[in-house]
């Protein structure tokens, strides 16, 4: 063989290999803090996995871990994705911050996407919802709906997310309920059915008949249906199994959109560092099926309130709001600004208790 036909052998081959990594497909990650049949957060973000891959097809593979620990276990998950390949990994719990940032420092080429946080890097975006506007929605519909005038809440961890949405929920609530009083119980979990189930039935057993929940599984729907005469609201998906009764709407986070979004940025060399913080008008998040155990005026009322959202003509923060302790906090007409929304740590006037520290 000679010079010549060597040369274009060997170039024939770079060619194959050249056109073989080409068509390698994009390698995405998930991280998942609970499983993914918990009914609620981690099962929608689970399905925008999965219209990641009907959308992309062969052209995208895409992994997943369930049930991570927050802590040292996910920056473990993390770090043996980027190992396997992974050229994006999502993040998807709030207590996954400090583990995405450590490993993206060790892994530079990889770039990560961090749910409900606030910390960055060039290769670390964050991206979360506006799960008050929805909170806004089953607060109204909440104080039309009790007869009791207590209201049970189930809080998962005392973070800004959370205060917010006890917040929205409260303050709709007290507008079509000046009677109305929130319980609150801090659960200190995302998912654990039988302490969702404790906490729904300890709120029951306080004369709470519409309860509210910030955590992840079925477990309160199920305690609100042995009670009888409670509702609830689905949490992050629309939990129809227990329509229309006690589930009477819910709160819908979709984020196949976004998902599809970044993982096209990748494949397109175009992804850049950045915020989402995204609500009810772009469709991240979604108000279920508001069911016929709903009077017909009050369904008319809330789906007003979704619509004057949506089009920005109302902001569920907007004043006069006091703090808790009666200072005031939004003066007339003044709307809160997504900074101090961000950092909110204080309950607005009228809740009673403390945000645990």
């Amino acid at each position: 063989m000679n010079r010549r036909t060597l040369l274009a052998s060997a170039a024939f081959a770079l060619g194959l290999a050249g056109a073989a990594a080409a068509q390698d497909p994009v390698k995405v990650g998930f991280v998942y803090v609970g499983p993914i049949g918990d009914g609620g957060w981690t099962y929608e973000h689970d399905k925008g996995r999965l219209a990641v891959e009907a959308h992309f097809g062969d052209a995208v593979e895409t992994v997943y871990q369930e049930s991570v620990p927050e802590g040292a276990d996910a920056e473990r998950v993390m770090t043996q994705m980027a190992l396997s390949g992974a050229d994006l990994i999502f993040a998807t719990s709030f207590g996954f911050m400090d583990p995405v940032i450590n490993v993206a420092q060790k892994f530079p080429d990889v770039k990560f996407e961090h749910a409900t946080g606030y910390k960055r890097a060039d290769n670390v975006s964050t991206y979360s919802a506006r799960f008050y506007e929805g909170r806004a929605v089953q607060g109204l519909i909440a104080g039309h709906m009790t007869e009791s005038n207590i209201i049970g809440y189930i809080a998962s961890y005392p973070i800004p997310e959370v205060v917010r949405g006890i917040n929205s929920a409260f303050i709709h609530a007290r507008q079509v309920n000046p009677d109305v009083q929130f319980k609150v119980i801090w659960a200190y979990t995302w998912f654990d059915p039988a302490k969702e189930a404790d906490a729904a039935t300890a709120l029951i057993e306080q004369g709470a008949d519409v309860i509210l929940q910030h955590t992840d599984s079925t477990a309160p729907q199920a305690a609100a249906e042995r009670a009888g005469n409670v509702y609830t609201f689905g949490q992050a998906s629309d939990m129809i199994e227990y329509a229309p009764k006690p589930r009477i709407s819910s709160i819908i986070d979709n984020w196949a959109p976004y998902y599809i979004e970044r993982v096209q940025a990748v494949i397109d060399g175009t992804w850049e560092s950045e915020d989402t913080w995204d609500g009810i008008a772009p469709g991240m998040v979604g108000i279920g099926e508001i069911t016929d155990a709903v009077p017909a005026e009050v369904k008319a009322e809330a789906e007003a309130l979704i619509a004057a959202m949506a089009s920005g003509e109302y902001h569920p923060f907007t004043g006069p709001l006091n703090r808790q302790d009666g200072t005031p906090w939004l003066a007339e007409g003044e709307v809160a600004d997504d900074g101090t929304l961000l950092g909110m740590n204080f309950y607005v006037e009228g809740l009673t208790g403390a945000v645990p520290q």
